[in-house]
């Protein structure tokens, strides 16, 4: 597959699409709270088109997009090989982008809304066997502590392995606090590594969670994350945290809160050690508990407000049940089963 184009890098569109654009980003993170991760996606998806606009349309103003101009934008997309799912989402971003712009009378007419998006590729990630989590969530994964966040073995470390040692162990009882706790509560990566102490209620054993649109919602944990949480916290965050750490839960070995790439770089190289699966991320995770949550007979709304999905539709695409289920179901309810 082709580099996807315009993504990479600051780009040089002119000022013409680029304010308007700046000032529609400044509306959806000051008026309606959106996070960082959908905000860098527009400026992703709206800086392609600025810059497809000044290299192969005339680098017009804003009033003088036609319809015809984007659809040539999306016929270079579509040359350009990217997915089904990255062009819907591309095609979404203009048309939001256009219908604010539109309201404001920055534009008399929205060119965008007679674009089509292409049906999203429904694929879903691939769901761990309990036997496999079982493997994912042994004590050996603390044998084995994340290669992605091994900043700290310099050549003054290795002089020094008793501290090395140390290190280690915490590193490992940390990985363990990010595997154990995305099963357990289904979390976002980034919901995981933005948590801080003081959201955790022991007693209760919930996470005080701030979901997408700033939405904050109560997500339960089970005993096996209170332990590791609970040893980590005691015996081996201190290891690695600095001032700068602050209340955070978990933290890196340069003293800082554990970012996301970090946090996702360790749950691949868990997923990887088992050998038996394709799940390479922690999305997978995600969806793993929230299958083994449908196939124990939770109930769907249950799910979608442990998931903090906005819509029950997200739901129901996003989790997957499974036949056997379907087939119980099918023969406790249907009158002639």
């Amino acid at each position: 597959m082709k580099q996807d184009p315009a993504t990479d890098g600051p780009t040089g569109f002119s000022a013409k699409f680029a304010e308007p654009v700046a000032d529609y980003l400044q509306f959806l993170q000051l008026e309606r709270g959106r996070s960082e991760n959908t905000l860098r996606a527009y400026d992703v998806d709206l800086r392609n088109l600025g810059q497809y606009l000044k290299d192969h349309g005339g680098d017009p103003t804003l009033k003088q997009i036609s319809v015809d101009m984007l659809r040539d934008w999306l016929a270079y997309l579509h040359d350009s090989q990217i997915s089904r799912t990255t062009m819907a989402r591309r095609i979404s971003a203009v048309k939001n982008f256009f219908a604010w712009a539109l309201k404001h009378k920055l534009v008399e007419t929205d060119p965008a809304l007679r674009l089509a998006a292409p049906k999203k590729e429904r694929r879903l990630p691939h769901v761990l066997q309990p036997s496999q989590i079982d493997r994912l969530l042994s004590p050996e994964l603390n044998q084995h502590p994340s290669q992605v966040d091994s900043a700290s073995t310099t050549a003054t470390d290795q002089a020094e392995p008793e501290k090395n040692d140390v290190t280690a162990l915490a590193v490992g009882a940390r990985d363990k606090v990010i595997a154990e706790l995305l099963y357990a509560s289904g979390l976002r990566i980034s919901e995981l590594v933005a948590l801080d102490i003081a959201d955790i209620d022991f007693e209760r054993r919930t996470l005080k969670v701030l979901g997408k649109g700033n939405k904050e919602r109560m997500v339960p944990f089970g005993k096996p994350a209170e332990r590791v949480i609970v040893d980590w916290i005691r015996s081996h965050r201190r290891v690695l945290a600095s001032d700068q750490a602050q209340d955070a839960l978990l933290v890196g070995v340069r003293g800082g809160r554990l970012n996301v790439r970090q946090a996702r770089g360790v749950i691949a190289t868990a997923l990887k050690s088992l050998g038996d699966t394709s799940a390479s991320g922690p999305h997978a995770l995600r969806h793993t508990v929230a299958t083994h949550l449908l196939d124990g007979g939770a109930d769907l709304r249950a799910v979608q407000e442990f998931l903090g999905h906005a819509s029950l539709a997200t739901t129901q695409l996003y989790t997957h049940v499974s036949v056997d289920r379907l087939r119980q179901s099918y023969r406790q309810a249907h009158p002639r089963a």
